[in-house]
């Protein structure tokens, strides 16, 4: 880690040539919580007016706190769920309440979640909140009110779905945030300066968002023109704006560029190579190729694990960074739950013997070779009872200190969650935000820590 930086892969930035960069909560930062709330009440009124959900649901409140990123929905079984890194299930919820271990394992068994399957619906943007959200809350209320007119879980998933990906495409929500910018769109001068920095060192920046050009612009005027100091505009701080670009289909299809004309956003045909310049469309394979690049001299940072991060890392070779807004908060609460974890520590080595000396009298025992020892078994069952009490009151002291629903963002209990083990596999560096990387020099070189294997752990 390098001043807020995270390290899954070594980088130099003295090789990197190129930063590009997503602009929706990446270059611009959202304030999350009033656009999933706005996002949420799109969802709902869409709902009703165009799929005849019941009115009731209008009612329902914005939680910001039911839901995390890295979630999966089963379509089927109308439950949301938390994996590990090896896509087995750590926690569950139908509706809004929790699915006990028991219940759980009688409904999924061992099952290892396969997300290629269209059963499961992937939790993975931040503009993924609102959306598992609802569906929970519609769960909850179909479960309560089984006369209400709400069709099956499946039908729902794809309804909220579709509903969110309409209020995305017809540009209701983006009409809403460009009426009150000063609401939605967090302003960052530490990141302006940033960008010049690494400019007046020879770093080339462009974006490539999936907005349109208009949209673009408003947000880039709004919070990237008032803090410049050495560019007149953001015109002249980026070497390449590239609008509407479709990702992750830029990273892997060859879609054709269309340059843009900035005073009045009208587009004409791209019959040349790239110069700088705003465009829409276009593919990661043209960009490097035209501006002479190998993959590895430019650096790519986003926010959608998929759209951004894990297509481009398999088709594009391009080196990749990614931005976890919630990280800040998850980090904050690593660093109270410190004291609980040691305590859990020191619980877990007083426990092991026991359970080593409970399980070699039972195995003597089962063997024929050891005498009578159930005075000794009664002994130790209760010992090691009495602290799985002291470490359960512990865990349930440590989780208040995240999401109280699903508890850590990047671990399912002990062990990495998917979402966490997506962002080790695809992301070469990661932060909470775009400035903790700008903070830093240009020529920073980020060491991978070497990481232990098992059987190297004393």
């Amino acid at each position: 880690m390098s001043n807020s930086v995270y390290v899954n892969r070594t980088l130099n930035l003295k090789r990197i040539r190129y930063i590009g960069l997503d602009m929706d909560h990446t270059l611009i930062r959202y304030n999350a919580h009033e656009f999933e709330k706005l996002s949420h009440q799109a969802i709902k009124e869409k709902l009703v007016k165009n799929r005849n959900y019941p009115a009731v649901i209008l009612d329902l409140p914005f939680d910001y706190n039911l839901a995390i990123r890295g979630l999966v929905i089963d379509r089927q079984k109308g439950n949301t769920l938390k994996l590990n890194r090896h896509s087995a299930i750590r926690a569950s919820h139908h509706g809004l309440k929790s699915i006990d271990f028991k219940t759980q394992q009688k409904i999924y068994k061992s099952t290892y979640i396969d997300l290629s399957d269209k059963q499961y619906l992937a939790v993975d943007t931040a503009f993924s909140i609102s959306l598992a959200t609802l569906f929970s809350q519609i769960i909850e209320l179909k479960e309560a009110q089984p006369n209400l007119a709400v069709p099956d879980f499946a039908t729902v998933a794809d309804d909220v779905l579709h509903a969110l990906d309409e209020a995305h495409r017809d540009g209701s929500l983006k009409e809403t945030v460009k009426k009150d910018l000063k609401k939605y769109i967090i302003k960052d001068p530490e990141l302006v300066a940033g960008l010049e920095k690494f400019k007046k060192h020879g770093k080339k920046i462009f974006i490539a968002t999936n907005s349109d050009f208009h949209y673009t612009k408003l947000l880039l005027d709004y919070a990237i023109n008032p803090f410049l100091k050495d560019h007149r505009t953001w015109l002249d701080l980026f070497e390449i704006v590239i609008t509407s670009a479709q990702k992750p289909r830029f990273f892997f299809d060859d879609l054709k560029y269309l340059k843009v004309n900035p005073a009045d956003g009208t587009m004409t045909n791209v019959d040349e190579k790239l110069v700088p310049g705003v465009y829409q469309g276009g593919s990661a394979q043209v960009f490097t190729k035209d501006l002479g690049l190998e993959g590895d001299e430019i650096l790519y940072i986003g926010d959608h694990i998929y759209g951004d991060i894990l297509r481009l890392k398999k088709d594009c070779g391009w080196r990749t960074a990614m931005v976890i807004e919630e990280l800040a908060d998850e980090v904050k609460g690593n660093k109270t739950a410190e004291p609980l974890n040691q305590e859990i520590d020191l619980l877990m080595k007083k426990k092991e013997p026991l359970e080593d000396e409970f399980t070699e009298i039972m195995t003597k025992k089962s063997d024929g070779v050891a005498a009578n020892h159930q005075n000794s078994l009664d002994t130790l069952q209760k010992q090691i009872t009495e602290i799985d009490a002291q470490i359960s009151g512990l865990i349930k002291k440590q989780q208040v200190l995240y999401n109280q629903h699903w508890g850590q963002l990047m671990r399912a209990g002990n062990e990495e969650s998917y979402f966490a083990y997506q962002v080790d596999r695809y992301a070469c560096i990661y932060m909470a935000k775009l400035s903790d990387l700008l903070q830093l020099s240009p020529r920073t070189y980020f060491r991978a820590p070497r990481r232990p294997l098992s059987h190297e752990i004393l």
